[in-house]
């Protein structure tokens, strides 16, 4: 016996050389990377680019003529140091995990990306990649917060000690606006193209709020520049969506076991994705509707369609599922009342808000939603769905509860929702006893207002800043105070509110 012996041989790290070594079911680049040219720098290379932007451009890569837009990966923050190593010791090779709802897996290793660039070592390089001709679109995963805007206003934060950094020394960047600015500026005194500015954040019109910053910050300093990028620079809007835990070592244990190779960056992802961009570029894009994006003049109306079903759906959930008990979405979604409730609120209150889209059929969009909730491979948290609620719930929400007020419609199953976020942030346990872990900037405010729901039931309407006038809406505030009512009885439970709105629904 020479168990031993197996034991013992040290896994290969996973880089271009051993991918022909691949179990052969590994969807692995058979394309030449040697012949690629990156068109596309990245800025912000986590998960999600590469779940996401990386696997669409791996498709695209092998159809031959697409050379020419491979993607070199650009990380700002020291926190990228460990990425780029492990990056560059694969060859820039990553493995995608892709877990179905039924339980199929399907394996595949990610070649788009051929370079890396770690800006806190060499910023010059950085800069001059972006002004590379070969370069036609910066594209970014910055989150909400690179985004450099105050919440409350939605105007560009000067106070930020990088960008006062950035505005007094342009030749020695932080941020992704001073990068961007230092290239830019370089191709206007060239006589160069400018290229596209892609965020792929999921932020509301995140290319219009992209050009909104980026023309704050240039202004203040050089009006010339910005009336040239206002001019010059697109700035495509986009709708993005799949859904990517973040890794984890069992992720990594996964590949060595299952690949018999080394990825110490792998990535796991649900298989649904989407991508639906505004077909405004600078200097020419790829092809990326020949491999499952698409191509629109207005991305508002999906926009809506996400945040309306998709994001609201997981909020519904979320509230309602965190006072039963439940501590994750497919566990909510597998209760049948759960899941009743929640196609009920789709179909009766949102659906007839949302125009009929080119491409998306509804119905079998709210199927899918269900399915992709109900992964069981994918295991996502309601205590990360509920976070930050202030900031989601009025554009997730109560939009859909204001236009229906105006159009004279019931929203008696999201005005529940309302009321269970109350009960939510004032006693911040679950029925069944269990602490709640509440995690928004706004708690204070929300249990301030919410603990005096006992004296006044509509007391936690009166958070204006978040609700408006809902408090003077007499059918809304009629229904509200039934819920709040019902959710604060004696022995209350969740479950038989939750049926006696939809028997009431009928």
């Amino acid at each position: 016996m020479h168990h031993a012996q197996q034991v013992s041989v040290p896994l290969k790290t996973l880089n271009q050389q051993c991918l022909s070594t691949l179990p052969s079911d590994v969807d692995v680049p058979r394309y030449d990377r040697s012949k690629l040219t990156a068109g596309i720098v990245h800025i912000g290379v986590g998960g999600f680019h590469r779940a996401h932007q990386a696997v669409y451009i791996n498709e695209l890569l092998k159809q031959p003529g697409s050379e020419s837009w491979a993607i070199c990966g650009v990380g700002l923050l020291e926190a990228n140091r460990s990425l780029r190593d492990v990056l560059v010791k694969q060859d820039y090779l990553y493995s995608l995990t892709v877990r179905h709802p039924n339980g199929q897996i399907d394996h595949q290793v990610i070649g788009a990306m051929i370079d890396f660039l770690f800006a806190p070592e060499n910023k010059q390089a950085v800069i001059d990649r972006l002004i590379h001709q070969h370069t036609k679109i910066v594209s970014l995963t910055i989150t909400e917060g690179g985004y450099n805007f105050n919440p409350a206003t939605g105007e560009f934060d000067y106070s930020n000690p990088d960008i006062i950094h950035d505005m007094s020394h342009p030749e020695d960047p932080i941020t992704a606006f001073g990068y961007l600015t230092a290239a830019l500026k370089q191709r206007k005194i060239k006589g160069m193209k400018p290229f596209t500015v892609q965020s792929c954040d999921n932020i509301q019109h995140n290319g219009d709020m992209t050009r909104k910053m980026l023309l704050a910050f240039v202004n203040k300093n050089d009006t010339q520049l910005g009336k040239w990028i206002a001019d010059n620079v697109s700035f495509p809007n986009a709708m993005v969506d799949r859904i990517t835990p973040v890794t984890t070592k069992a992720d990594i244990d996964y590949v060595a076991s299952t690949l018999g190779i080394n990825d110490q960056w792998p990535i796991t992802c649900e298989a649904f994705s989407q991508w639906v961009i505004e077909d405004n570029f600078s200097d020419g894009r790829p092809p990326l509707d020949n491999v499952g994006a698409q191509f629109v003049a207005d991305v508002t109306p999906f926009e809506k369609m996400k945040i309306r079903l998709l994001n609201a759906g997981h909020s519904v959930l979320g509230l309602l599922g965190s006072i039963h008990g439940f501590a994750t979405i497919d566990e909510s979604v597998s209760d049948p009342l759960f899941a009743g409730y929640l196609r009920r609120f789709m179909d009766d209150e949102v659906t007839p808000l949302i125009e009929q889209l080119e491409g998306i059929d509804l119905t079998q969009y709210k199927d899918t939603l269900i399915e992709r909730f109900a992964n069981p491979n994918i295991k996502d948290s309601l205590a990360r769905i509920c976070s930050e609620s202030s900031a989601k719930l009025p554009k997730f929400i109560i939009a859909s509860i204001n236009e229906n007020i105006a159009l004279g419609r019931d929203s008696s199953l999201a005005t529940l929702v309302i009321a269970a976020w109350c009960l939510y942030s004032d006693k911040r346990v679950d029925q069944q006893g269990q602490t709640l872990a509440i995690s928004d900037q706004m708690a204070p405010q929300l249990h301030d207002f919410a603990s005096k729901t006992s004296q006044d039931p509509l007391a936690f309407l009166q958070l204006s800043d978040l609700f408006g006038d809902l408090c003077h809406q007499a059918s809304f505030c009629q229904d509200y105070r039934q819920a709040i009512a019902a959710l604060y009885a004696p022995e209350s439970e969740i479950k038989t509110i939750m049926q006696a709105r939809l028997d009431a629904k009928e």
